[in-house]
């Protein structure tokens, strides 16, 4: 049985490691589809699981991109875990 793009990315996100960031493309990639950094927001973007940490998820340009739990809250994991300076 074939893995659905969602599951695909959920996998790559929950394995990303505390201090560290991918973008919204890397993750597109590692989940098979290079094109689809798009469908990864918004996978991430219903995500409520406390296990899938989609606040490592950033955008290609360096900016911090969007969070369901707020922008805010965002940078203050990011910076907590190391991962940001600012």
């Amino acid at each position: 049985m074939k893995k659905a793009f969602k599951d695909k990315v959920m996998a790559v996100v929950r394995r990303i490691p505390n201090g560290r960031v991918l973008t919204y493309k890397e993750v597109a990639r590692r989940a098979g589809n290079i094109l689809a950094a798009r469908a990864v927001g918004n996978i991430l973007n219903k995500n409520y699981d406390p296990n899938i940490p989609c606040h490592r998820v950033v955008r290609s340009d360096g900016s911090l991109g969007g969070y369901n739990r707020g922008a805010q809250r965002k940078k203050e994991l990011l910076k907590k875990e190391g991962a940001v300076r600012a």
